[in-house]
């Protein structure tokens, strides 16, 4: 199964950042997606499960939860915005993988056993940080996490 993961697009929904998602079996997307129209075109690729972001403002993102827990691949993911709101042990809950964003900055990293991956900012480039996305492999309860980095301009 391959989990795509996107994050803080800010309204803007690149053509590159659809081709690195194109396959993923659903799409997680970490919050700041700003306008609902994000959300349709990422369906057209595969189911969406969001969260809000702090961005997340027009009457339509209102209803996002804050954060979700999501059965995939035979893993649990824990999906959140800003990972420094995150107010339970991932370990001692039995989470596999926190899915984060708020950052913009890409990163993967394992703490106690547990996979945490912010794909980055898929949106409006904000200081120097690279424009990308993420995709989850899982393979026999296997996680393979990757960032993806995807190109700046927006039809490209």
């Amino acid at each position: 199964m391959n989990i795509g993961l996107i994050s803080d697009t800010h309204g803007l929904l690149r053509k590159s950042a659809v081709t690195a998602l194109t396959g993923a079996d659903i799409i997680i997307h970490a919050g700041d997606i700003d306008v609902p129209l994000v959300l349709e075109q990422l369906n057209a690729i595969a189911p969406v499960y969001p969260v809000r972001g702090n961005m997340d403002r027009h009457p339509e993102m209102k209803h996002l939860p804050a954060f979700d827990m999501i059965q995939a691949g035979g893993i649990s993911l824990y999906v959140i915005h800003d990972l420094l709101a995150l107010d339970l042990d991932p370990a001692a809950a039995g989470i596999d993988a926190v899915v984060s964003g708020h950052s913009h900055e890409p990163k993967i990293k394992y703490r106690d056993g547990v996979l945490y991956i912010n794909p980055g900012s898929a949106g409006p480039r904000r200081f120097k940080l690279p424009i990308s996305v993420g995709m989850l492999e899982i393979d026999n309860g296997v996680i393979t996490p990757k960032i993806i980095e995807v190109s700046e301009y927006p039809n490209s």
